[in-house]
């Protein structure tokens, strides 16, 4: 059976990891450096680091602080901020990325995942999509979760993976930051309309929302966080242990 992946996500602004409530209020925590050396000696299965305000100053991703992040993590990593093209995609790899993760980018140019995945493969281009409820529909957000694209959600994630993308995180702008518990009712919505994995990110507060996501919805890969895991309100080894002890497949 595959084993459920727990990705710590490093929220990047010049040069600092930061951390908000619904994708405001940023707060300054840590160098993404210091906190990748920590994640990938700690039982973290993936990282996720994304240059958070690239695409909303129009700016390509700073590459210097990745390529020292990059040099001090052993485990996947997926790098995302300011992809527009399939030349970003190249820098990003070379930079020392495993992954490449898309969002503004692809809503300016529906053909860059298709592009992407033809050069690099499937499982190299990831689709994030920043979502909220509009009038009780999901909706796609842009720039850092700035614009409503007006376009509905599950439908726009359905049409990306048909065009390349090997794997979605799904962040819930509504869950995110508030650590209530992950937005069941999206993720099972997007588990039943793609084949791709699946990562939950947004709204994760305590062990048992890992638990509850997994045991609610076995279709989803992973559970993806922030602020828990850098302010060490759960510690990765208690929680994959708990995940062991309630059924879950895990790497311990």
């Amino acid at each position: 059976m595959i084993t459920k992946r727990i990705i710590p996500c490093l929220d990047v602004k010049n040069g600092r990891v930061v951390k908000g409530i619904n994708f405001h209020g940023l707060n300054d925590v840590a160098s993404p450096v210091e906190l990748a050396k920590y994640y990938s000696s700690c039982g973290a299965d993936e990282l996720v680091f994304y240059d958070i305000t690239a695409s909303a100053e129009g700016r390509k991703l700073f590459t210097d602080i990745l390529r020292e992040t990059a040099a001090n993590v052993f485990i996947p990593l997926t790098v995302g901020g300011g992809i527009n093209t399939v030349d970003d995609f190249d820098r990003v790899l070379k930079c020392g990325a495993d992954k490449v993760s898309v969002n503004s980018g692809a809503i300016r140019d529906p053909g860059l995942i298709e592009k992407a995945a033809n050069i690099y493969g499937d499982q190299c281009v990831v689709l994030s999509v920043d979502v909220k409820r509009i009038d009780g529909v999901f909706r796609v957000f842009a720039k850092g979760g700035r614009e409503n694209t007006g376009m509905e959600a599950v439908s726009w994630i359905r049409s990306c993976v048909d065009s390349g993308a090997g794997e979605i995180v799904v962040n819930s702008i509504d869950t995110d930051g508030v650590k209530e518990g992950f937005d069941l009712e999206l993720l099972a919505a997007v588990c039943e309309n793609v084949s791709v994995p699946v990562i939950a990110s947004g709204g994760a507060g305590k062990t048992e929302d890992f638990i509850k996501l997994f045991k609610s919805l076995p279709g989803v890969d992973a559970g993806l966080a922030a602020s828990v895991f850098h302010f060490g309100e759960i510690r990765i080894e208690d929680l994959k242990k708990e995940m062991a002890l309630n059924g879950i497949p895990v790497r311990i």
